[in-house]
């Protein structure tokens, strides 16, 4: 579904030498994940228990972690997955 108030428009950062023309050519069009792709997500049960004893442990209501894993392309190339199998609860510092 596009939603053009929660895009946001990207910009390579500044070079001294440009391998290409920077001026726009052609329509605007919306790049997401979910336009021409059916998402799935997987998570392994382990993970979420860990995440969420973390969770249940940390003192604080918010806390920054990290969630891992791969993303592919179903066989029949109509839809992604997303597969979560890892936990890092990162550091305080």
């Amino acid at each position: 579904r596009f939603v053009p108030e929660r895009m946001v428009p990207f910009s390579f950062p500044l070079s001294k030498c440009a391998l290409w023309d920077p001026v726009p050519m052609g329509d605007v069009i919306g790049s997401h994940i979910t336009y021409y792709r059916n998402p799935k997500l997987s998570m392994m049960e382990k993970t979420l228990r860990l995440a969420y004893r973390h969770a249940k442990q940390n003192e604080k209501k918010l806390f920054s972690c990290f969630l891992l894993g791969s993303l592919a392309v179903d066989e029949d190339g109509e839809g992604i997955t997303l597969t979560i199998d890892r936990f890092d609860p990162g550091r305080e510092v």
